[in-house]
């Protein structure tokens, strides 16, 4: 177990989350350990290309209000809680 570096929440299972999607080359750039539900709210509300041109490094992250939002909740959650996330409606309508 670790500490996710975007909600600071510790001991959670943690993933890899390429800064730079790694389909917009980002396969070999910088990486932040996220836990499960921030890794998923970030995909399900930002696409890579959105990802890739505004939100590139933690602290653009934690500074994007829809973000900043979603981690204040999350940080009052217990590191068990499994949560649903869906795609925002305003993503699905980018596809």
């Amino acid at each position: 177990m670790a500490i996710c570096e975007l909600c600071g929440r510790s001991e959670v299972e943690t993933t890899i989350h390429h800064l730079i999607p790694r389909e917009m080359g980002g396969n070999h750039g910088p990486t932040a350990a996220l836990c499960i539900p921030c890794h998923k709210q970030i995909h399900a509300l930002y696409t890579n290309v959105e990802i890739s041109q505004r939100l590139k490094t933690v602290k653009e992250l934690r500074e994007d209000k829809n973000l900043a939002s979603f981690i204040k909740w999350l940080r009052k959650q217990p590191p068990s809680k499994i949560m649903k996330i869906k795609k925002s409606n305003e993503r699905k309508r980018k596809r």
